[in-house]
């Protein structure tokens, strides 16, 4: 029987892979890897296709059991692994004897770490991925003691490609770069100009969903009312009656009524969004 088996399943671990992009007219988040260059280099270190789906571990990481022998490779947040209790190397590829388990510790600084294996889980993809949206339901339930998670044939035999220098660390300081708009005609003057000096901090409230944020200058509306609901993207930084932002990831609704103050770029800011602990501090640099 070839295929790996959740021993440990951590606090919350979901199978993501590229999302499911396209069908926001339906309802359906894009979902997929947070992280998107941890992920992608998880894969790449095992010469499976950009798109294969992998594992994405929340803060204590997964344990899983080697139903037939296999490779994997741990990335994203820095942390301990270990193969049958002997210790073996995060950010390269690591042989699992048939039987062996494989034991993916707590992150020592960041989130979440990505667990790729050879050949990609192959989980039954739903509107062509195979990504756990938290927020719709759709794709395979969150990791689970038991769980037996099926995994696809490996490609070629060949050596990575690519650039894999390391990935920067969580930051200690989480500076996003803010597109005003759509909606910055909302908020008064004062706090636009609040927004580019003041101080946040993440909140222990984020989740995949979107990055809330605490302790700084609340914006202030130059209107009352709402609006209705209109489309929303990923980056969108959205500002709801307490005045604080929030930045929506990947499992964001795709329709909201609260005025957005700005976007942020998909990339490497948001990559760090994915890793920023509650606590950092948080600051908006207004882009171009």
């Amino acid at each position: 029987m070839s295929g790996l088996l959740v021993v440990r399943p951590g606090a919350l671990t979901t199978v993501q892979d590229g999302g499911r992009a396209g069908y926001a007219h339906l309802g359906v988040p894009r979902s997929g890897a947070l992280d998107t260059a941890a992920y992608a280099l998880a894969n790449r270190l095992l010469g499976n296709a950009p798109g294969a789906a992998a594992l994405e571990t929340t803060v204590d990481g997964v344990g899983l059991l080697a139903l037939a022998a296999t490779t994997v490779a741990v990335t994203g947040a820095p942390c301990a692994v270990r193969v049958s209790g002997r210790p073996v190397a995060w950010g390269a590829p690591v042989r699992l004897p048939a039987g062996a388990e494989l034991e993916v510790g707590r992150a020592e600084w960041g989130l979440r770490s990505y667990v790729a294996v050879r050949g990609g889980l192959a989980v039954p993809p739903v509107l062509g991925s195979r990504s756990t949206d938290l927020l719709s339901g759709l794709g395979p339930p969150a990791l689970s003691a038991g769980m037996p998670l099926p995994v696809g044939p490996p490609g070629p035999d060949r050596l990575p490609a690519g650039n894999l220098c390391p990935l920067p660390g969580a930051p200690e300081e989480l500076r996003l770069p803010l597109r005003p708009g759509p909606r910055a005609d909302w908020f008064t003057e004062a706090s636009l100009v609040g927004l580019w000096r003041s101080v946040f901090r993440v909140s222990a409230a984020s989740n995949r969903i979107g990055l809330r944020t605490e302790a700084g200058a609340p914006l202030a509306r130059a209107r009352e009312g709402e609006l209705p609901s209109e489309g929303m993207v990923l980056g969108a930084v959205q500002v709801p009656p307490d005045g604080l932002p929030v930045v929506f990831l990947a499992d964001h609704p795709v329709t909201g009524g609260y005025p957005v103050v700005g976007v942020v770029p998909v990339g490497p800011a948001l990559d760090a969004a994915a890793q920023a602990r509650p606590g950092t501090p948080v600051r908006f640099i207004r882009a171009g």
